[in-house]
């Protein structure tokens, strides 16, 4: 489903080293809606659609505020990078995917670099609603984002390190002593998520205790191929490694309604009748990714050789 679109406005502009804090505020002086911590807003540039995590307080936001780490290899955040106070960008959002478990006993927050910006927010939520949490904050020597600021929401429970020696020691004392009924929240390099998921597992934290917000844009593995069966046209369309299905899809003449082509929007989402989806997307929640009966065909693939889609 659609997020509304709308027009906000450049309203500030600071820096931190490669990354740029902006604040997005209403053009036409209407308010904002408030939103879930641990939500993104989707930015339109002129090459693609790409998401970013609100920083910002979730309760009636006077602006949206986003921090956008500049890559070379990124068109969208090098766009983002070069615009100026006054400037409009058409934005859709706020979308949920990453939300805290209000149930949960404890809340353990691990950050990677510029991952700190989803769990900003989570942060303010917690603190404001007096629950129980620690961050883990593991950066390169040197200016940081939002450093002073998570040092200041968070006081003594924030645990900051530099090498990746002192991560793994910190991650191995935290993940072996926590309260029955901790939610472990985890945004960084994925190399990193993937080390903290491979301790977690070896300590017997369950799957289910861990949540976490990869950073988009990044390489997907080429996958194996697969076919797709398409239940109303009949048609069968092949998909080869390293091909989306979306594009499998484009390519056979088969309109598929898409917008980030990431897997944060939502916008490509396509039933499926027949076979195990191979989830890729950061939208779907995990009772919904559970339920098999649905993926999105920008990024996702194929567990079985056929997929049947309700095409």
């Amino acid at each position: 489903m659609s997020t509304p679109e709308q027009r906000l406005c450049v309203a500030t502009i600071r820096r931190t080293g490669t990354v740029a804090h902006l604040r997005l505020g209403p053009s036409d002086g209407r308010p904002l809606g408030s939103f879930t911590p641990g939500s993104h807003i989707l930015i339109q540039t002129p090459a693609s659609v790409n998401a970013y995590s609100l920083t910002g307080p979730h309760v009636d936001p006077g602006a949206y505020e986003i921090s956008v780490q500049r890559h070379r290899d990124r068109g969208g955040s090098a766009w983002l990078h070069q615009l100026s106070v006054g400037h409009t960008v058409s934005v859709s959002g706020p979308v949920s995917g990453f939300a805290p478990v209000l149930s949960a006993a404890h809340h353990l927050f691990i950050v990677g670099g510029i991952g700190v910006t989803p769990i900003l927010s989570h942060v303010r939520a917690a603190v404001t609603g007096s629950r129980s949490f620690e961050v883990i904050d593991a950066h390169r020597p040197g200016p940081a984002a939002h450093r002073d600021e998570l040092t200041r929401l968070c006081g003594s429970r924030l645990t900051t390190v530099t090498d990746r020696g002192a991560l793994l020691q910190r991650l191995t004392e935290r993940l072996a002593d926590q309260p029955l009924g901790t939610i472990a929240y985890l945004c960084g390099p994925a190399e990193m998520m993937a080390a903290v998921r491979a301790l977690a597992d070896r300590l017997g934290w369950p799957a289910e205790r861990i949540r976490s917000e990869a950073f988009t844009g990044v390489a997907l593995a080429p996958g194996r191929p697969f076919r797709v069966r398409l239940a109303r046209s009949r048609r069968r369309v092949a998909v080869a490694a390293g091909v989306s299905l979306l594009e499998a899809l484009e390519t056979a003449g088969i309109a598929v309604p898409h917008r980030c082509r990431q897997g944060v929007c939502g916008e490509c989402r396509v039933g499926v009748l027949a076979g195990r989806p191979e989830h890729r997307d950061l939208y779907l929640t995990e009772s919904e990714r559970a339920s098999g009966d649905a993926l999105m065909a920008c990024v996702s693939r194929c567990l079985d050789d056929e997929l049947e889609l309700a095409l």
